[in-house]
């Protein structure tokens, strides 16, 4: 399936009304990530989304929790810590990405949030990164919710400066048609390892279905013993072009459209007729 290239027109965002009876277009955002409370990427966003004008609550996790999926803390308590500083405000949690989305939405925010906002991540997030990534499970959360939701990465595993690239997503937002897409949707944005202005259009576009192929490096620790450490890569060959990963590699900014429903019908179908 090719990707399309995509010039948003449709002006639709969510609106409030205020005691002036001014309506102006303005979100009540909660903002997670997975890199940490104190990443290049979230600092990025929110400066962006509060100069757009925003109401932005930041919940995060006080550490570095990448690849840890749609995990959630059962066995422990759950601390948050106050972050307050250079204009920077949020809210640290220690636990997950998912732990933060469920807090925040059940205890921390005082009123349900217009968007659940995740990122901007270092390192894209396509493919099967989509179920491995800490920053599209907090933005999943949120979805489950049934709260409109989009998860926010970059090409990139070591960003310096994301102002361009969160800039970007603030002049998005009040171009998505929020009120329309269907319940329990995510929109994956991923931006390509280039300066924004470098970038190529907007694509809409499938994930890639292509899987990693991993290895662990065998290393030794000072002390002689081994330890391994995970590497990997999505073969060249298996990446399908007008999917995700090839279009990010062409610098394209991309979007996906996510439904977690995992339901094979196909084969329900098959063991239905079998089994029956």
């Amino acid at each position: 399936m090719a990707g399309t290239f995509v010039r948003f027109t449709v002006m639709n965002p969510i609106s409030h009304e205020l005691s002036n009876n001014v309506t102006v277009d303005t979100m009540n955002i909660l903002l997670a990530n997975d890199d940490g409370i104190q990443a290049v990427g979230l600092r990025s966003l929110y400066f962006a989304l509060v100069e757009a004008g925003h109401d932005v609550h930041v919940v995060a996790p006080v550490t570095e929790q990448s690849a840890v999926g749609h995990a959630v803390t059962l066995s422990m308590p759950i601390r948050v810590k106050e972050f307050k500083e250079n204009g920077f405000r949020g809210q640290g949690v220690y636990g997950t990405p998912v732990d933060c989305v469920k807090l925040g939405l059940s205890t921390l925010l005082e009123e349900t949030p217009d968007l659940v906002l995740s990122g901007i991540n270092a390192g894209a997030n396509v493919g099967v990164d989509i179920l491995y990534s800490g920053t599209v499970s907090a933005a999943t959360e949120g979805a489950l919710m049934e709260i409109p939701a989009m998860a926010v990465s970059m090409d990139n595993f070591n960003p310096v400066d994301l102002s361009g690239q969160a800039k970007y997503c603030a002049d998005l937002l009040p171009k998505i048609p929020w009120n329309e897409l269907p319940a329990k949707c995510v929109l994956n944005l991923n931006f390509p390892d280039c300066p924004i202005d470098e970038a190529g259009e907007l694509m809409l576009c499938p994930h890639t279905r292509a899987s990693y192929k991993d290895w662990y490096d065998t290393r030794q620790d000072p002390r002689g013993r081994s330890y391994y450490w995970l590497d990997g890569t999505i073969p060249p060959e298996n990446i399908s072009e007008g999917r995700d990963r090839a279009l990010l590699t062409q610098k394209h900014v991309t979007m996906t459209p996510l439904h977690f429903d995992f339901t094979d019908r196909e084969t329900m179908m098959l063991l239905d007729k079998e089994l029956s």
